[in-house]
């Protein structure tokens, strides 16, 4: 990477970040609070709620999962992150601020990483104008506020696109190992073996060697995913309990599956005509669901002839596989780590007038100051 192009990383970062906080900070005098799901709960909160906020909802059972370990009704969780923050809250400390601010140094470590990932992965293939937007629309997306929260989303991301480089680059081990630890870090992680399987099927084919034993070596892919099942069999009886307790974070959720069609169904036909309209957080959360569906979707299908078709193959599965639960709930954070929908988007955007592009850049950073600004007090986006 040059220099010019390191720092820009830098300096688009920190204004993410400042930004971020200012619209924290104005959240907190601006938002009334909503007291259910706070991070540390209410009295660490209270006392510094523009940093413990960014802890709310998941971030507390990561939190919770990093300092004691893991309880009954968190095996949702995968482990990788939080095992994470324990190690580096060896250096900051073992109280419960020391856990909060090795969650959040490690969300924007990754993140700043797994964008110097996606700008390498991106100059492959692309001119400086593409990769320049790609990072833009990333940093910019109404939830990208989780890269730098107490969640697991910057962590997976890092790993998927530099696992995506490696292989780009023919470092078939490096890719591997990071695929591997990418699968026990979120359940999508899976998709990143018939993805890269692909990839190598691609540059096998470009050779004329379309199997070669090298495909055996992406059996190691799953290997986190199954220590981790390994695991939840020992502690519980259920290779599969990170599925089998998938109902507990909501009744639209299902452990059997459902296919999409049934879920664009539900939305249109029950969950819309049934919303309390005089609960506005709830409509807000519930339009940006569908919406983030719908849009990923149609990139989907536009991806198809756009982008590398094992690109496409990962942001394709990394889709579906979510829905199958049967609900939206949380597709707009789920959608965030699908870099290659943002390299799709910025093909598109570069041959829109400039003005329709500043238009969509400002709107984009509404959409990130309102979603962010109601996770910090509290309300439930993704």
């Amino acid at each position: 990477m040059k220099k010019n192009d390191f720092w820009y990383l830098i300096t688009m970062f920190t204004l993410w970040r400042v930004y971020l906080f200012l619209v924290a900070l104005s959240a907190t005098k601006m938002i009334p609070l909503q007291q259910n799901f706070l991070g540390g709960g209410m009295s660490n909160y209270q006392s510094a709620p523009w940093i413990w906020g960014w802890a709310n909802f998941d971030g507390e059972h990561f939190l919770s999962i990093a300092r004691y370990g893991y309880k009954p009704l968190q095996f949702f969780y995968f482990p990788v992150y939080p095992l994470v923050v324990r190690k580096i809250s060896y250096f900051l400390g073992s109280g419960v601020d020391g856990f909060l601010f090795s969650g959040i140094l490690s969300s924007n470590l990754a993140f700043f990483l797994g964008l110097i990932g996606f700008w390498k992965l991106i100059e492959i293939d692309y001119g400086k104008n593409i990769t320049r937007l790609s990072v833009l629309l990333l940093l910019i997306f109404p939830t990208s506020f989780y890269f730098g929260s107490f969640y697991s989303e910057a962590l997976f991301l890092c790993l998927s696109v530099w696992a995506f480089y490696f292989a780009r680059k023919k470092k078939w081990f490096v890719a591997v190992v990071l695929a591997s630890i990418a699968s026990a870090t979120r359940v999508i992680g899976i998709i990143l073996l018939p993805a890269l399987a692909w990839e190598m099927l691609s540059q096998n084919k470009s050779t004329g060697k379309i199997i070669n034993c090298k495909l055996l070596f992406l059996l190691i892919i799953p290997v986190g995913l199954l220590i981790y099942m390994r695991y939840l069999y020992f502690r519980t009886g259920d290779y599969l309990e990170f599925l089998h307790s998938v109902e507990i974070f909501g009744s639209q959720r299902s452990s059997s599956f459902i296919v999409l069609p049934q879920v664009f169904y539900r939305y249109f036909f029950k969950i819309l005509p049934s919303l309390n309209h005089s609960i506005s957080p709830v409509i807000f959360t519930t339009y940006l669901e569908l919406f983030s569906a719908i849009f990923f979707l149609t990139l989907c299908v536009l991806g198809w002839w756009k982008i590398r078709r094992s690109y496409w193959l990962f942001m394709a599965s990394g889709y579906l596989l979510p829905t199958l639960s049967g609900s939206f709930s949380s597709m707009p954070r789920y959608v965030s780590v699908l870099f290659p929908g943002f390299i799709l988007l910025a093909q598109y955007n570069c041959r829109i007038p400039l003005l329709m592009q500043k238009l969509l850049i400002i709107l984009l950073l509404v959409g990130l100051a309102i979603t962010s600004g109601l996770f910090i007090r509290g309300y439930w986006i993704a």
